[in-house]
């Protein structure tokens, strides 16, 4: 008895030492959600460029701009619903959703998504787009893999496919659109439902 009872109390000071160390509230729903976001952006462009813009986009055109505001709509969707998810999660399981850890969480995963956005600005900027989806991929498996240390560890494995699709894209340029799909919007479904039935369901 004393040895289970012992065996007991490490699992418990472990369990409380990493859920101390890490953000473990992230929803999977999140991911699917964000996944379907994607899915639904990128019909929308594709369907713009292909009936007003003949198959090409041209940068300094109304259809590339509404190809940007298309895609900046799917990030703020993404992010509202990823952090009202993740916020109501964390109530249920009577968590805080502001402390040390989440603070380092969005530190980490800010940085190479700030660094990568800035530097895809400057090459659209100087009319340099061929390696934007590439590019995309990759900083954001960046940000993925960087954060992954302050949350569930298994992020870090959506941030390794991410960053695999971006190495696959700027090899295959011509791809670009249709492996952007595959990163960010069936990758996100696959994981966010695998996510949602290994964690949220546990009960």
């Amino acid at each position: 008895m004393e040895s289970k009872d012992y065996l007991k109390d490490i699992s418990e000071i472990k369990d409380l030492m990493n859920k101390s160390s890490r953000f473990i509230s992230l929803s999977g729903l999140s991911g699917i959600l964000a996944g379907l976001y994607a899915l639904i952006g990128a019909a929308i462009a594709y369907w713009l460029v292909m009936e007003y813009s003949n198959g090409t986009l041209i940068l300094d055109g109304t259809i590339y701009q509404l190809v940007l505001l298309d895609l900046l709509v799917i990030a703020i969707l993404s992010a509202v619903t990823g952090i009202y998810l993740t916020t109501r999660k964390a109530k249920q399981n009577g968590a805080k959703i502001w402390d040390g850890t989440s603070k380092r969480l969005i530190v980490n995963f800010l940085i190479p998504l700030i660094v990568g956005g800035f530097y895809i600005l400057i090459i659209l900027n100087q009319q340099k787009y061929g390696q934007t989806g590439a590019l995309m991929l990759i900083f954001y498996g960046l940000a993925l893999v960087n954060a992954s240390k302050y949350s569930i560890g298994d992020i870090k494995y959506l941030g390794f496919i991410q960053i695999i699709l971006g190495l696959i894209c700027a090899l295959l340029p011509g791809y670009g659109f249709w492996l952007w799909v595959l990163g960010f919007g069936v990758m996100h479904i696959i994981y966010g439902t695998w996510m949602h039935f290994k964690y949220d369901h546990i009960k």
